[in-house]
């Protein structure tokens, strides 16, 4: 493989994995909630775009702005039946998180055996910008190039948000000191709501882009969940140019191990640069320390 394309492969492979990881880097860092089922609403928005697709002729990218709505009203509710009473009870925010990992392990379970029971174990796919584009000399396909671009849309917007606006303010005072961020005004459970709610969107939106040129079937979340969690890890919790950061690192470092070193040690060395990662900077490439 030419290195042109090896540098193309490793920005589409990094671009995925940063776009899978935004919207858990949201849940998490402001709601804590560790979503494990977070691949899982990715998987639901394949099948949604898939059938979409192939039943009423709907682009993906149409079947997007139609079903946003959707995915942000079902994680919303899913947060108020499911999430906030775990809230109300929880002590602090390590039993926050505890009680949260068990709640959707559970849930995990729960929505692949739906889709199990609905669609079947059998793959699907659907072709759509699958035509080949030539950029910097390396040929692919432009569903993959509006997957990156949607990675790099979606976290500029995440960070903007976050960043600029009155409500990203008070997010981020919440992820940074949920116990005093009331003292100024601040909303802790409505907006813990809106984030884990936002976060299941952009869940939504990753489950869409990549749609187009994956294998789908009820138990591809697990393995995105896991890149999501490194990736999240690594670029720093509640970080969003971290998330992206670390999910470019992470697709660098898989391309060129699969290319020179042996392609059966992918997911081997993703981990190795997860632990390497949590040894010398354990709160994330784009963290603050702590003192």
């Amino acid at each position: 493989m030419a290195f042109a394309d090896l540098i193309m492969t490793a920005l589409l492979s990094g671009g995925l994995y940063a776009l899978v990881s935004v919207g858990l880097n949201l849940q998490y860092g402001v709601a804590r909630i560790l979503d494990l089922a977070y691949g899982e609403l990715m998987m639901l928005a394949a099948f949604g775009t898939f059938w979409a697709f192939t039943l009423a002729g709907l682009s993906p990218l149409l079947t997007l702005v139609l079903g946003a709505p959707v995915a942000f009203a079902f994680n919303l509710l899913l947060f108020r039946l499911v999430f906030r009473p775990l809230v109300r009870r929880s002590r602090d925010r390590a039993s926050l998180e505890v009680n949260a990992i068990l709640s959707t392990f559970g849930l995990v379970f729960l929505l692949q055996g739906a889709a199990l029971a609905l669609w079947g174990g059998s793959d699907r796919a659907y072709s759509y910008l699958a035509e080949p584009v030539t950029v910097l000399g390396s040929v692919t396909a432009a569903n993959r190039l509006l997957a990156l671009a949607g990675a790099l849309v979606t976290a500029a917007a995440a960070y903007l948000v976050l960043r600029f606006t009155r409500t990203g303010r008070a997010l981020r005072a919440i992820a940074s000191n949920a116990a005093s961020a009331p003292l100024v005004g601040i909303d802790v459970e409505r907006l813990s709501g809106w984030a884990f709610a936002a976060g299941g969107l952009l869940a939504g939106v990753a489950g869409v882009l990549v749609s187009s040129f994956i294998n789908i079937n009820p138990a591809i979340g697990t393995e995105y969940t896991m890149k999501a969690l490194i990736v999240v890890t690594m670029g720093g919790i509640g970080n969003v140019l971290g998330g992206l950061l670390a999910g470019l690192a992470l697709g660098f470092a898989e391309t060129m191990g699969a290319a020179f070193i042996d392609p059966g040690l992918v997911t081997a060395i993703a981990f190795a640069l997860f632990i390497l990662v949590l040894v010398l900077r354990p709160e994330g490439l784009l963290g603050r320390r702590r003192r």
